[in-house]
């Protein structure tokens, strides 16, 4: 007696995005711009904007109106950083000139550049929504 089933196991899922809810686009989408990001700057007044990252993740940004016709109970987070990112800069240095050029733009600097303890440059400044977002690099 042969047995066959019907069903298949489906593969799975594979991580493909980190998506952020942000109350103005054009603000959070600035600040990434600055970061290297290539988002088309007819992304600012939409609902939803994606940039490509290296690898094939997706950062997607959605707006607070998005988030409540998903959720209409939605709010935002109150306290803390509700997400953390993380950009490796062209040495330490690096860290020191991005923090300076984004601080300097009128973005909050978190945490100025240090020498941290598992050897690395590190600085944290927030994006317009408050998310922390990591700036570092290999000490030499």
């Amino acid at each position: 007696m042969t047995t066959t089933s019907s069903s298949t196991t489906p593969s799975a899922p594979r991580f493909a995005a980190v998506g952020m809810v942000v109350a103005d686009m054009a603000a959070a989408l600035a600040f990434y711009r600055r970061l290297g990001l290539d988002v088309p700057a007819e992304a600012d007044h939409a609902p939803h904007a994606e940039a490509l990252l290296p690898g094939g993740l997706r950062l997607m940004w959605d707006s607070y109106e998005t988030a409540r016709a998903i959720d209409p109970d939605w709010t935002p987070p109150q306290g803390g950083t509700p997400t953390g990112l993380a950009f490796e800069c062209a040495g330490p240095a690096g860290v020191d000139a991005v923090y300076a050029e984004l601080t300097a733009a009128g973005y909050t600097g978190e945490k100025p550049p240090w020498d941290a303890f598992w050897g690395q440059r590190y600085a944290v400044v927030q994006d317009p929504d408050g998310h922390g977002v990591d700036l570092f690099a290999p000490l030499p």
